[in-house]
């Protein structure tokens, strides 16, 4: 409930005064990752035993995943555009979001605050906090109902398909290797290549 009521009024009015898009999320993300490790007394040992093992393993995964997901994005691009008259301006709209800032301030955000934050909340404390809770199953759903439901203030279909696939395939990655390491850098990595070295549009 509290990320839909940080996330919502973000993509539907995209900044606040001088409080622009790109500072509000990363100000979001990090609300809500000191709430997972206030409310939850195992977050931080989980964390801490991801680092400590298969660090460079887990780093490999998470840059070949992103390089996959880039490569599923492409292919359902193509695809969505060709079949759906209203996706190429959908995404364009995805893209407007960092028209008008810093390459650098952008790139800055995504790689230290929002690709890593993401994960750290969604899958890193949300995720294995639901699955507990509900089940493998019931609990990945959810989660990724809800990452897909905080873009609906976007008003962007496609930017809500684009997250429900992107919390498919990160969840099923954490599930599988229980590391937040591997979707932080899958997220981040994944980012940068969309939003500024090969944007899709």
């Amino acid at each position: 409930m509290g990320a839909c009521l940080l996330f919502f009024p973000l993509f539907l009015w995209k900044n606040i005064g001088s409080l622009d898009f790109w500072w509000w999320m990363s100000l979001n993300i990090a609300i809500l990752v000191v709430f997972g490790f206030i409310s939850d007394s195992s977050y931080k040992e989980f964390i801490q035993k991801d680092l400590r093992t298969d660090l460079v393993i887990k780093v490999i995964w998470g840059i070949l995943s992103a390089v996959v997901l880039y490569g599923i994005f492409y292919l359902g691009r193509e695809l969505s555009c060709a079949a759906l008259g209203f996706a190429e301006r959908n995404i364009e709209g995805v893209y407007s979001f960092k028209q008008g800032h810093s390459w650098l301030k952008v790139l800055f955000l995504m790689v230290l605050v929002i690709g890593p934050g993401e994960e750290l909340f969604w899958r890193g404390f949300l995720q294995r906090h639901w699955q507990n809770k509900v089940g493998k199953r019931w609990g990945f759903l959810l989660v990724v109902l809800m990452y897909a439901g905080v873009h609906l203030g976007s008003g962007n279909g496609m930017l809500v398909a684009a997250a429900a696939v992107c919390g498919l395939f990160w969840g099923l990655w954490f599930q599988w290797k229980k590391s937040v390491v591997l979707v932080a850098v899958s997220h981040t990595v994944w980012d940068v290549l969309i939003f500024l070295l090969f944007p899709l549009s």
